[in-house]
């Protein structure tokens, strides 16, 4: 499954899109392109300031979510894996 910039930013603010990645990391397999990496990055600070929320602690969920069974996929890796199919 494919994650988006959008589900990324869910993921930290809030509860339900965190949880169901945490529930399936054993079974299903999450992607991420670095960009919506960045994107979830260059954005949480402007909405989490209008929250009130310190941003510095909210970013380190993007960083967890990594570690999460997020795979991110560079052009190289792209690339390979459609040359062997």
């Amino acid at each position: 499954m494919v994650l988006d910039a959008n589900i990324l930013i869910r993921a930290v603010l809030g509860k339900r899109v965190r949880s169901v990645l945490e529930k399936y990391e054993d079974s299903a397999e999450f992607y991420a392109p670095d960009l919506c990496f960045a994107q979830a990055r260059e954005y949480l600070p402007t909405i989490l300031k209008g929250r009130g929320v310190d941003p510095h602690a909210a970013l380190s969920v993007v960083d967890e979510i990594k570690l999460v069974g997020v795979a991110t996929w560079t052009t190289d890796r792209v690339e390979l894996y459609l040359r062997d199919r």
